[in-house]
Formats: structure tokens, sequence, C-alpha cells
């Protein structure tokens, strides 16, 4: 397969699931923005949503005030935003059509139609597009693109390619999005343990689709360190980190025996799982919940670096 044809399959994979984590993070700041404000601390949900986004400076620039209208165009509408819904589902249209022919016919029909239907939506009256509304529709529509895919596409070296551009994509917004709750949220250290910490985990296993498969696995109670263990180490949870590494070192050991050749990609991936491997939530809380997010997400950075390296490069794989 030609790099390039590779590196279109992989962007398809991360700008579709760019653009879901751009709707969860906007669900998690209007599910925390009902909670009465109880002062001090990093008390503004939109301004932490901002933030774990890493668009917090882009947005200064051009909205000012830090409000939910402005929130909500600059994360869903604003085609100046690069990692907007709508810049993502573009984007990833336009990697599609540009490998049209390394699609499915039915992968292709739900990438033009999510398009289409973005097209729609900005055309609509913003008074009549309710947030949930919109945020809904992304993650109805991403996972009709990704179960297209899995249901219609060869599971050949293109396959791999756009389930990587997932993996990497959905690692980095799981920690970010957890980040959000833990190092941005929560106003002060004393609110740990209280109705507003467990309110906000809550909302944050609601927001990724795990609320019930957390309860099924834990039993319901809802302590910082069991959210943790499910979201960061535990293997039946399709969106924890070692889920997604996990999955991202089964592509590229799938293309390195494709090609009978192992780069620094499979060695770097093979590094992470090993710190998994190790890692206990106890010590990552030693070690400070951010700081082991921020820790990761600049890990994860740097794999997608390597990949790009070894894989997309502008030379046949």
């Amino acid at each position: 397969m030609l790099s390039r044809t590779a590196e279109n399959l992989f962007w398809i994979g991360r700008y579709l699931e760019r653009a879901e984590t751009k709707a969860r993070l906007l669900e998690v700041g209007a599910r925390t923005a009902l909670l009465p404000n109880i002062g001090g601390g990093y008390r503004n949900e939109w301004e932490s949503i901002l933030s774990a986004s890493g668009t917090a400076g882009a947005f200064a620039e051009k909205y000012g005030d830090v409000v939910q209208r402005n929130v909500e165009s600059h994360m869903f509408f604003d085609g100046d935003n690069p990692s907007s819904v709508a810049s993502c589902i573009t984007a990833a249209r336009e990697n599609g059509r540009i490998v049209r022919t390394a699609l499915t016919g039915q992968v292709w029909d739900a990438l033009n139609s999510a398009y289409q239907e973005l097209k729609e939506l900005q055309r609509t009256e913003r008074s009549a597009l309710p947030l949930p509304d919109i945020t809904e529709w992304t993650m109805r529509t991403t996972a009709l693109v990704r179960g297209a895919i899995a249901a219609s596409q060869l599971r050949n070296d293109g396959y791999r390619f756009m389930h990587l551009g997932f993996a990497l994509e959905r690692a980095d917004s799981t920690a970010r999005l957890l980040d959000v709750k833990y190092y941005v949220l929560l106003p002060e250290v004393s609110y740990v343990g209280s109705g507003l910490d467990n309110y906000q985990w809550m909302t944050l296993l609601r927001s990724l689709s795990s609320y019930r498969a957390f309860s099924w696995a834990y039993g319901g109670e809802i302590t910082a360190a069991k959210i943790a263990d499910f979201l960061i180490l535990n293997p039946q949870c399709p969106r924890s980190l070692l889920t997604c590494v996990s999955s991202a070192a089964d592509q590229l050991d799938s293309l390195a025996r494709s090609y009978g050749n192992s780069t620094e990609a499979q060695s770097y991936v093979r590094g992470l799982l090993g710190e998994f491997a190790e890692a206990r939530v106890e010590e990552i809380f030693d070690e400070g919940l951010h700081e082991f997010l921020s820790r990761f997400i600049e890990n994860i950075a740097s794999l997608s670096g390597v990949i790009h390296r070894s894989y997309l490069t502008g030379r046949p794989v």
C-alpha cells in the first residue's frame, strides 16, 4: 500500500474519533453546568472543556467570553477550529474522497451522508439545534461509519491503518476526558468523595457510554480509584487506555507480519504496553492522576510521530 493512501485511511479513523470526542466533551460541559456553583477552584465548566480540548488559546482570540453558546460554536461548527466536529467530519470525508477506491461503497456512503447531514445542520437556525441533539447526532453518525467499516471493509492494510487511527485518537480522548474531571472540574481537594465529586464521576462515565459497563464490572460503587482503574487499566473496558494501546499494538503487529519487517513503531508501542503491565492504580494516584495522564498524552503523540516516520512519510510500506 502506498504511504499516502495509508495516511488518508489513518486520518479517517482519527478524525471520526476526534469528532466524537468533541461531542462527548460538550456533553460533559452541559451536564456539569447543571450543578449549582458552590464556589472555589476552576468552576467554569466551559473553561475546563476548552482546556482539555487544547484549544483555549484559539478560542480566546476569536470569541473572548467563555459562555456555553460560544463554546458550542467553537467546538461544533467553527471551520477555523481544525478539531471542531464540523472540521473533523469534513476532513474525514475529504480523506475518504481521495482514497475512494480503497473504501467499500457502504463506508463511502456513510461518510458522505455524514457530510451532507452536517451541511444541513450548518444551514439550520442555531436556536433550533439544542446541544443534546447535535452531540447525539455526532455520536450516532460516527458509530454508523465505524459500523460500516467493521461490516464491509476487507481485513487488509487499509483496515489496519484506519483502526490504528481509531485506537490512538481514542486513547488520547479518554485521557483528556479523565483529566477534565479530576484536574479541572473539582473545586478543591476537600470535595473529594463528596456528592459533587460522585456526580461528576457519574457524568464522566455516562459521557463515555460506560456507566452500565462500569456497574457490571465493579458493582456500582463509585469511587475515584475504581473509575480510574476501569478507564485506565481494565482490558474489558472498550475505551480504557490499556485497551486502546493494546489495539494499536495489535494493528502494528499485523502490519509487521504482513511486510515481514518490524519498525520503530512496534518497539515503541511494546514499551507503552510494558508500562501498563506493571502499573497499579494506587501508583498512578501516588504519581498524580493529572501528571500520569499528561505524560500518557505526550506518549501517544510520540507514538503517532513514530508511526508517521515508519509508515506514512511518502514511501511504499
